[in-house]
């Protein structure tokens, strides 16, 4: 780790303790974990064609000295020690630890009608039968467009388009690693 404080994020070019650099205005790209330096104006830009900011601008920084590189690392680590605790009383389980998600579910019953209705259904088959697009709109977005009128059996068809989407999306997310689906992952619309 020589003079070397950090790489460009793009480019790889090494960074100097205490050499100028730049940052995303982006406060998910200024994450300590996430750490996105760039060399150049240049590099910023190229990043901003994998990430698609709404708005964002290079900011201009500092790299810090070797000496507050070394405590700032060091408080990190202090940070990501466990702490050290007694053991808990026999018979006291201790708290479920922040790695473990918590879930909140909210339950209510549903009406008998459409408890009926849903019997012997699994939960994929009831979601898959749920209209996905607001009908009265998409009547009269093709009234408006063309003066013709809707079938109403056509939403099923449609929410069933808009399913399929939703399912690349959903793996492009995936392969990405990430919980979160974003407008990147939709497939663009074929004209």
């Amino acid at each position: 780790m020589a003079e070397t404080w950090l790489k460009c994020t793009e480019c790889k070019t090494e960074i100097p303790f205490g050499g100028k650099h730049y940052l995303c205005s982006v406060s998910t790209c200024k994450r300590s974990k996430m750490r996105l330096v760039f060399c150049s104006v240049v590099c910023w830009d190229s990043h901003l064609s994998t990430v698609r900011h709404r708005e964002a601008w290079a900011e201009d920084a500092v790299a810090p000295s070797r000496e507050a590189w070394q405590r700032e690392l060091a408080a990190q680590a202090a940070d990501a020690e466990p702490r050290r605790t007694e053991p808990p009383p026999h018979g006291v389980r201790p708290p479920v630890g922040s790695s473990t998600p918590v879930v909140r579910r909210v339950v209510g019953e549903a009406s008998p009608q459409v408890a009926a209705s849903l019997e012997g259904l699994t939960l994929s088959e009831v979601t898959d039968k749920d209209v996905l697009i607001v009908v009265s709109k998409m009547k009269k977005y093709i009234k408006d467009r063309s003066g013709f009128n809707v079938s109403d059996a056509i939403a099923e068809g449609l929410s069933d388009h808009v399913r399929l989407i939703c399912d690349d999306a959903i793996r492009n997310a995936a392969r990405d690693e990430r919980k979160t689906v974003l407008e990147r992952d939709v497939p663009r619309a074929r004209r």
